[in-house]
């Protein structure tokens, strides 16, 4: 039986072998300096987020910031369709290298529309290494096993071919974060030289506070989440660990901490014993302090920080027996608001017990504030904590910090909180240069540790404060920025999931965009050619789900909400497609009919790109030049479109259903139903009401021929040059370079809409020609106004600058 027992050993330390070097993952690739891993399921958000989110914007104004985000540079190059890996690291020369890591395609990396691109090939141990320059920026990058590498340093790409043990702990953190997270960063502690602490106190170091730290990250333009793990190596004393077989206690101190304090930092542990024997084995030490008695009922060590001025706040759970522990130190000071301060002779306690949570060591008084013991360093420090908690203006009670604490868990084993100017002293800390830091409107920012077993829960909130804005007031929401120019107007589409709104966008590339009501990019599509019109969306499987439906040049698209083309659409055009696309649903039985149209011609097709055999129209008598449109009158369908000389009103089938009584040339503007007759104008303004019999009447209303209308079933509304009418009403706007009106019907009520393309101007009108208070604002194109979120609040989006969407809130 030896031979078997042998060959068994043989085989099994084979496959451990092969286990510890077999590359499978992303993150087998890393480099083994890299102390910075971020990781992200959706590149072009991630770049939105840097782009866009206000915090991130302030910090770039750092050098450090500066270098990367150059580093960075080699991103807009890239068009992964799979996860990727973004990796910052610094070498012995204090160098700041990128790698970026990800899945190989043939889209990937597409070099042939890159202008001054030099590209050059080298080989390294019979290995392919390629050296790109673009824009002066160079980098390098090689295969391995379809896995693309690319990096600012050509000995990281020499390094990857390594066949190296893999880092099976720093694996284990990777594996927990989301495979559905946008963005996912891991900090690696022993090699970060980057990242200092994420506390005031400077002897609360990360390098010794934990090694790994993965978090998920939600970032939108104002606020960031974060939420994930932090572990420690097994073999590694870090000060994670002193919370070990301990239980996280509901966090008090805020209760405490006066309105205008900096912020404060909490620690919490069940069993002050199991406690101070970690933190002592932390230190490498018997014991911390001769006299822990005072802590033997404490849950909680909340240190309130005020400029230089400290106060220590324990929780305890024994009320009498704490004040025991203290009934040697009862010489009084002063007694404020019938509450006695007394002396403390031994003010470097909490140093000697805590450190290093409490360096500090200048606690001489203290005072019993309910079952709160509040030692300080300073006597008013002390009154003003006592003032504030009577008068009920602590930071528990302030909206903003209700608002971050329902983002985060009750207890917590460590939670740090700030105020705008400990946010920027922490961020100073870790970042040169932050001088420029504006982080007023983060009234209230978070991060906290809960213990769990062998690792901590991490969740941190950065939040931009939003002051309440006062009734009928026009709020900017977002201002979503792109790397390239807009091709049209933004567009609203209905997600079916949330019933929310969310926003549909082209550049000048023709890529489309899908962004959350938030200013998230959820993808990013390349299209063959401009959007023609609106994008329309249609339930093509009958069953909920909505998808995007809509023509360019020479295509008819139709896509999923995860940016996929749904077979077997796109369907190809040899000729020119010259109007928007039109989508009916006669009988709103979800039976859709898809009108393309081409010159004279109006073709019609199903949900699977078939042509309705029973449409027979064949063609115009001239070019068309108004967008297909079906109305209904009583149980009767109406297809009307028209040429310069004939207005079309056609039955289903495409045969003429109404033939109007008339010569008269007819202008591009589209056909309503108005007062129950079609409703349109000629090419010299008048307005013509048709009949379904045919008949016609007209009206002049004086209208020039580079005129607009619109209309709903009671109410007319018409621009001339400067004259904008709405039901009857006339207004006189100043000169300039208008948009076609808008005429918006929402919660029962009528909103007109025009933008002055020449003063960047957008004006909002109700239905008596009144303007909506707080209009004009700013804007440059026709805008999209709707109910976007679960509020009752009306936004709407326009274009800002060439390459920025905003949405403002009408509150």
């Amino acid at each position: 039986m030896r031979p078997f027992y042998l060959c068994l050993f043989l085989l099994l330390a084979l496959s451990c072998s092969n286990t510890k070097t077999e590359r499978s993952k992303l993150i087998h690739y890393a480099p083994d300096n890299a102390s910075f891993i971020l990781k992200t399921t959706n590149l072009e958000s991630f770049k939105s987020s840097l782009d866009n989110n206000d915090f991130i914007e302030n910090i770039s104004k750092s050098e450090a910031f500066k270098h990367i985000k150059t580093k960075l540079e080699l991103l807009k190059h890239l068009n992964p369709n799979t996860e990727t890996l973004i990796c910052i690291s610094e070498d012995v020369k204090d160098t700041i290298d990128l790698t970026v890591i990800t899945a190989s395609s043939k889209t990937l990396f597409v070099t042939d529309s890159l202008p001054d691109y030099i590209e050059e090939h080298f080989s390294y141990k019979n290995k392919s290494i390629t050296k790109s320059t673009v824009n002066s920026q160079t980098f390098y990058s090689t295969i391995i096993d379809s896995t693309f590498i690319s990096s600012s340093s050509k000995t990281i790409i020499e390094k990857a071919f390594e066949n190296k043990p893999l880092d099976q702990a720093l694996e284990q953190v990777y594996n927990t974060t989301g495979q559905d997270k946008t963005t996912s960063v891991i900090l690696k502690a022993h090699k970060n030289r980057f990242l200092k602490s994420f506390f005031v106190n400077d002897s609360l170091l990360f390098k010794t506070f934990t090694d790994y730290i993965a978090i998920d990250a939600d970032i939108d333009q104002n606020s960031i989440y974060l939420n994930g793990i932090t572990k420690s190596a097994e073999t590694s004393k870090k000060l994670i660990d002193v919370f070990k077989n301990t239980t996280a206690q509901e966090v008090q101190t805020q209760r405490l901490t006066p309105l205008e304090s900096d912020g404060f930092m909490s620690f919490t542990f069940k069993n002050y014993k199991t406690f101070e024997k970690n933190l002592a084995k932390f230190h490498q030490k018997d014991s911390i302090t001769n006299a822990p008695s005072l802590f033997d009922n404490i849950i909680e060590v909340g240190v309130i920080y005020k400029s230089k001025d400290k106060a220590i706040v324990l929780n305890s759970v024994d009320l009498i027996a704490t004040s025991d522990a203290l009934l040697s130190e009862q010489n009084i000071v002063e007694t404020y608001r019938q509450i006695d301060i007394f002396n403390f002779s031994t003010p470097t306690l909490f140093a000697d017990a805590f450190t290093p949570f409490i360096h500090s060591k200048t606690f001489d008084m203290y005072a019993v504030i309910d079952n709160f013991f509040v030692f300080s360093n300073n006597l008013e420090h002390l009154k003003n904590i006592i003032s504030n908690y009577q008068n009920k203006t602590t930071l528990s009670e302030q909206p903003y910090f209700q608002d971050i604490k329902a983002q985060l868990g009750d207890e917590a084993s460590l939670m740090l909180v700030t105020n705008p100017t400990l946010l920027k002293t922490i961020l100073g800390n870790n970042i040169e240069n932050l001088s420029e830091l504006n982080l007023e409107p983060y009234k209230s920012s978070s991060l906290q540790f809960v213990y769990d077993n062998g690792f901590a829960h991490v969740n941190g909130i950065i939040k931009k404060n939003k002051t309440k804005a006062s009734l009928n007031s026009i709020t900017e929401e977002l201002n979503i920025k792109l790397e390239s120019d807009l091709l049209n107007h933004p567009q609203l589409v209905t997600n079916h999931i949330t019933k929310q709104k969310e926003i549909i966008i082209q550049d000048i590339n023709n890529n489309l965009y899908l962004i959350s009501n938030t200013g998230k990019i959820l993808w990013k599509k390349q299209l063959q050619g401009p959007i023609l019109g609106n994008v329309e969306q249609i339930d093509i499987y009958r069953n909920g789900r909505l998808q995007l439906v809509f023509a360019t040049p020479n295509r008819l698209y139709v896509i999923d909400r995860e940016g996929a083309d749904v077979a077997p659409f796109p369907s190809k055009f040899n000729d020119k497609i010259t109007q928007p696309l039109s989508v009916f649903d006669y009988d709103k039985n979800k039976k859709y009919r898809l009108l393309v149209t081409q010159g004279q011609h109006v073709l019609m097709y199903d949900v699977n790109a078939k042509p309705v055999t029973g449409f027979t129209f064949k063609n115009a008598n001239g070019t068309i030049i108004s967008q297909p449109q079906h109305l209904r009158i009583g149980r009767k369908d109406y297809i009307i479109f028209k040429t310069q000389s004939k207005l079309y009103i056609l039955d289903r089938t495409g045969n003429t259903r109404v033939t109007p009584k008339t010569t008269l040339h007819f202008s591009s503007e589209l056909v309503y139903l108005y007062n129950d007759k079609f409703t349109t104008t000629t090419e010299r303004g008048d307005i013509l009401f048709i009949d379904t019999k045919g008949n016609v009447g007209s009206q002049n209303l004086n209208l020039s021929e580079r005129h607009h209308i619109d209309a709903t079933s009671k109410t007319l509304v018409t621009l001339s040059e400067n004259k904008l009418t709405i039901k009857g009403k006339s207004i006189e706007l100043d000169y300039g370079n208008y948009t076609k009106p808008q005429l918006f019907y929402i919660n029962d009520k009528i909103y007109v809409a025009i933008t002055d393309l020449q003063s960047q101007k957008i004006y909002l009108y109700d239905s008596q020609a009144e303007r909506i208070q707080n209009f004009p604002v700013y804007g440059n194109s026709i805008i999209t106004l709707d109910n976007i979120d679960t509020d009752s609040d009306l936004e709407f989006i326009v274009k800002g600058e060439s390459n920025s969407i905003l949405l403002y809130q009408i509150n």
